[in-house]
């Protein structure tokens, strides 16, 4: 078997990713100079504007400096707040442009209210003028905030309802992946990734990172190394320059995992991507999308073949006497010859064959003795049996009866009541 090569801290080179892609020079030039032209600006409105009053000497030398630097400041937090969301989402920005619409239309009508009731009052002249002014300043921008974070918190459930119509949100294109435990457990998808031929957006529910997060802080060693790894692989979907992945933190009802993905899926039009054929079959009844990884890798040639040799550890016996049952680290299952009583042991073995179903994928091993060579296998008519009888128990899974209690005779000359 071909193990990718280690380096000197120990980690694989497959798994150390590329930083991504950054933008070519010219663009970021360009970017640039958008940027000062557009701070160029807002010092020379301001400028023009002080210029242009009938009486300019009104103006102290104080409060000149003081525009300028309001202004200045204003243009540095709107490009500091470009350069920190590089990538946009049209939704996103339609969104803020609609909140500041709004906002501002709701300023103009209070605005227009507190003008009625200083002239009620009298209160246009002198010092109150002035306050009256900074009021309505202050009170146009926390509008226009309030806008924006009401319309971004809420775009993804807007409805224009119509008697008897109801215009909801359709997705165009490609649907979007629903991320399942099992894959991101498996870890398959960002290798899939990297080759370009995922083209729809994944989006990974919080609850799926929040499952993950369990796993990984259980006291099972097993049960913590697939959290963990399953957290590996959301960070090196998230650095993939290949993928479009979000999170999705919208809350939605149901008690387990699966119900939530269901769920989601059919309230946002998603499709489930997954390595869980039960899953898929309930989606399928339900009428829902769902894709199986499996049944993709089941029509590509598979990583293993025979005469690979396998470092696993044994966790328990198998099915049939003499064999030993052992997980690769993405969970797939190893079936070791003659390694039952390597309980706990971690023993070599040389793969003798693969078989690929929908349930996820199986490895036969042969285990090797000191000298490197396998030890004496069953003959090949009761290693087919074998392999045939452990795939058809790890793809049908009958329900698990009790068995009626055996009323064997005692033997002879034995007291029936010890």
């Amino acid at each position: 078997m071909d193990h990718p090569a280690l380096d000197e801290s120990g980690t694989t080179r497959r798994e150390r990713r590329e930083p991504p892609t950054s933008p070519p020079r010219t663009h970021r030039v360009l970017i640039l100079a958008i940027r000062l032209l557009f701070m160029v600006l807002m010092v020379s409105v301001t400028l023009l504007t002080i210029a242009s009053q009938t009486d300019p000497g009104e103006f102290t030398s104080a409060t000149v400096l003081g525009l300028l630097v309001a202004a200045g400041a204003l243009g540095l937090v709107v490009v500091l707040a470009d350069a920190v969301v590089p990538n946009k989402r049209l939704s996103s920005v339609v969104a803020v442009y609609l909140g500041i619409c709004f906002g501002l239309i709701a300023a103009l009508a209070i605005g227009a209210l507190i003008d009625t009731v200083s002239r009620a009052w009298e209160l246009g002249e002198g010092q109150a003028a002035l306050y009256i002014q900074l009021a309505k300043a202050l009170i146009g921008i926390i509008l226009c905030y309030l806008s924006v974070s009401v319309v971004l918190s809420t775009k993804d459930d807007f409805r224009l309802v119509i008697p008897y119509v109801e215009f909801s949100r359709q997705i165009r294109g490609l649907q979007p992946l629903l991320v399942d435990t099992s894959v991101l457990v498996d870890g398959r998808i960002d290798e899939l990734g990297h080759t370009g031929f995922m083209d729809a957006p994944l989006v990974v529910p919080q609850f799926v990172i929040d499952e993950l997060q369990t796993l990984a802080d259980s006291g099972d060693r097993t049960k913590r190394s697939r959290g963990r790894r399953g957290l590996d692989t959301v960070s090196r979907l998230q650095a993939n320059p290949h993928l479009d992945v979000s999170v999705e933190e919208r809350a939605v009802e149901g008690v387990s995992v699966d119900q939530k993905l269901l769920e989601l899926c059919r309230l946002e039009q998603y499709r489930i991507l997954t390595t869980d054929s039960n899953l898929k079959k309930v989606a399928e009844i339900k009428g829902l999308r769902a894709i199986n990884l499996n049944d993709l890798a089941g029509t590509l040639r598979t990583s293993l073949v025979a005469g690979d040799r396998l470092a696993v550890s044994v966790v328990k016996e198998g099915e049939n006497p003499g064999q030993g049952v052992g997980y690769l680290p993405d969970g797939t299952m190893v079936v070791i010859e003659d390694a039952a009583g390597r309980v706990g042991e971690t023993v070599v073995s040389v793969v003798s064959n693969t078989l690929q179903t929908s349930a996820g994928r199986l490895v036969f091993a042969k285990r090797l003795v000191e000298g490197g060579e396998p030890e004496d296998a069953a003959p090949a008519e009761d290693a087919r049996s074998s392999i045939d009888s452990i795939a058809r128990a790890a793809t049908e899974q009958p329900r698990r009866r009790d068995r009626p209690a055996r009323h064997d005779p005692p033997p002879p000359g034995r007291n029936p009541r010890r």
